[in-house]
């Protein structure tokens, strides 16, 4: 195992304890090795992968303590401000390399990919670059066949612009010795080099450990900032942002490979200083930022390669068209030399892009590719020509292509996906959700109502209420505003219905139980993240403490109620949308901007009024509420993606009437 692995499990173990947070995937940037590795030994690479991800499962559990994927989970906005989401990232890129193992393990000889080499010449910029200068792949797509996968050669060339700056003179190993990469709002690029070990306070000099500092200055908010650290040799790199006050921004390490490719953007413009250290006392950092004698051992020592980029400032993208039918699935991975993915629509629009591999996060029946540098999802709205784009790196790459039917629509003939909701408790199996779970036994809704104010004979009014809000936001909806004209779904409810989970086509929302009975700290978690819909038997909670909690905690329904509310109505909207954005989740959609104008299902938590409808006068129940719905909207900051993603279209065609 590389050195640094149980030095991440410790660290996964405090974060976990502290925030719920397990981490997800950022890959590193020369990924060959990686990919020979996994196809070539799938059994001992993913065996490297889960010892690590196990450590820190065992290391995380406590009474009350269970790791979780924040992704899944509609967070309280305390718990989310905690959450390392680009660490989250790297441990889902983990799980991502395991996924992708086992699928490709699976696969059968016919699953071949065809192959198609980018037609750009090696070294040149600009011919196949932009949406109209695209390249097609013809006959891609499910036109005539179930599925179709190709394998995309290419090479990213060299921008000559970048400049390449000398290493930084030591010791900077603190904010106030921070080397000034001059990197900002006009320079989009640059390249360095660094030794870990080299300077006064690394192994041969006192042993406190090396830290190699960095400035970055006036990168806009918002704009998306790629740190890229190649390792070298044994070398296991950590990279840490840090604010100009010494707050730490996010960290991150890939015990993988020992390089980290991160792909965040920064809170406000202004001066931040990254960090460049190896894995060791302290999670490989200084006690304090501003003296760089402040460690407390060297760590993993070694040299790296240090590329930032922003703004596009990476040099060459190759793109390629190829054209689909209204709901075909698509997953995209990359491997070698390319870091970055995007899906754009014929207008340029940028569907979704992204810098890290999220697969470890897609349902364990999910045909989607994973397990490279970056991975991307697309569910196609309507027929026509779309694109994907390679970008952030200099040399050849491998992209792996691949499109599907919807999964219920493989579903023999008739056959209609059920989600029933279950208001009578339940016993569940958390470790679902991710980390070291156990059977847990979740108290029925009824347990809640006194919560809110409301007695047993109000039980079936809140019920009716909950079943029509999802009807309304599923059935109704999906099937008068999306793109499927097969759209199909039953919606049972425990106390109308037989309890018929276990069966096939037959997933689940637990809607009670509290943070203290499950273990995991939030309102809403999901099993998996489905682009597609291939795992047809999931699970979701829905849990009522806090929604129940005495005003005003921000996080209950009762702070949003007044006299002039209608309190049932209001509280059945309410959880019956948190329900829908749970169901979304499985159903493919990843969390949009909460804080933004355009109100989501699948917003992250964090702003639960919006979620809520709770209209202008801030009062549930009132006349000016809004009825949420699935939309297009912006990904969420807090997450690793760019572009804008239509959560309406995604859950139409997860519901298919089955055609097989």
């Amino acid at each position: 195992m590389r050195a640094g692995t149980y030095r991440l499990a410790t660290m996964l173990a405090v974060v976990t304890l502290l925030t719920g947070a397990t981490s997800v995937a950022v890959s590193p940037p020369n990924a060959y090795a990686d990919e020979d590795a996994i196809r070539n030994q799938p059994d001992r690479v993913a065996q490297q992968i889960a010892d690590g991800l196990q450590a820190a499962r065992e290391g995380a559990v406590s009474p009350g303590g269970l790791a979780f994927d924040p992704a899944l989970a509609l967070l309280p906005a305390e718990v989310r401000r905690k959450v390392n989401f680009v660490q989250a990232d790297v441990d889902r890129g983990a799980r991502g390399k395991i996924r992708a193992a086992q699928r490709d393990a699976g696969r059968s000889a016919g699953a071949a990919a065809e192959a198609y080499g980018e037609k750009e010449p090696a070294g040149a910029l600009g011919v196949n670059d932009t949406v109209p200068t695209a390249e097609h792949i013809a006959g891609f797509g499910t036109g005539g066949h179930q599925n179709s996968v190709v394998g995309i050669t290419g090479d990213l060339a060299e921008d000559p612009n970048i400049p390449t700056l000398p290493a930084g003179a030591e010791d900077n190993g603190a904010i106030p010795l921070a080397f000034d990469t001059g990197l900002s709002g006009t320079r989009k690029a640059l390249k360095t080099t660094g030794v870990i070990g080299d300077g006064p306070h690394g192994s041969a000099g006192d042993g406190r450990g090396d830290f190699d500092f960095y400035k970055v200055s006036g990168v806009p908010a918002g704009v998306p900032l790629t740190v890229d650290v190649g390792a070298q040799g044994d070398f296991n790199a950590i990279v840490r942002m840090y604010d100009a006050n010494g707050g730490t921004v996010y960290w991150a390490d890939n015990p993988v490979s020992g390089s980290v490719s991160v792909n965040a953007q920064l809170p406000t413009t202004g001066d931040y200083y990254l960090m460049v250290s190896g894995s060791g006392p302290n999670f490989g950092s200084p006690t304090d930022p501003n003296d760089s004698a402040s460690g407390t051992g060297a760590g993993s020592e070694g040299a790296y390669g240090l590329k930032l980029s922003t703004e596009g400032g990476g040099g060459d993208q190759d793109v390629f068209g190829v054209d689909l039918k209204a709901g075909d699935v698509v997953g995209a991975t990359v491997t070698g030399n390319g870091h970055q993915l995007s899906f754009y629509d014929a207008d340029g629009t940028e569907l979704m892009g992204s810098a890290v591999d999220t697969s470890g996060t897609y349902a364990s029946a999910s045909p989607l590719p994973g397990g490279g540098n970056a991975t991307v999802d697309l569910v196609a709205p309507r027929a026509g020509r779309y694109y994907v784009a390679v970008s952030d790196g200099v040399g050849a790459y491998r992209a792996a292509l691949e499109a599907y039917r919807p999964g219920t629509e493989l579903e023999r003939q008739g056959t209609v996906q059920t989600v029933f909701l279950d208001f009578d408790g339940a016993r569940v199996n958390t470790s679902i959700f991710g980390g070291a779970g156990a059977q847990r036994d979740l108290s029925p809704m009824s347990a809640f109502l006194p919560g809110w104010g409301l007695t047993a004979d109000d039980e079936d009014k809140v019920i009716d209420a909950v079943v029509a809000s999802v009807k309304e936001n599923i059935a109704a909806d999906l099937a008068a505003k999306g793109t499927n004209p097969r759209f199909a779904v039953r919606i049972l409810n425990s106390r109308d219905h037989a309890d018929p989970f276990g069966r096939p086509n037959v997933s689940r929302v637990v809607v009670g139980g509290s943070i203290a009975e499950s273990g995991i700290p939030t309102i809403g978690i999901a099993s998996s993240i489905d682009p597609g819909n291939y795992g047809h038997e999931d699970t979701a909670l829905v849990l009522l403490d806090l929604l129940s909690a005495a005003a005003p905690n921000p996080n209950s329904l009762n702070s949003y109620l007044g006299p002039q509310s209608d309190k049932i109505g209001f509280i059945g909207r309410g959880v019956g949308n948190i329900v829908t954005h749970e169901v979304g989740h499985y159903s493919g959609s990843w969390h949009t901007d909460q804080f933004n104008d355009t109100a989501n299902l699948m917003d992250q938590g964090g702003n639960i009024a919006q979620m809520l409808g709770v209209g202008a006068d801030r009062v549930g129940g009132t006349a000016d509420d809004v009825d949420v719905d699935f939309t297009t909207d912006s990904y969420t900051r807090q997450e690793p993606f760019t572009g804008f993603e239509d959560t309406l279209v995604k859950t139409a065609w997860a519901y298919s009437r089955g055609r097989g």
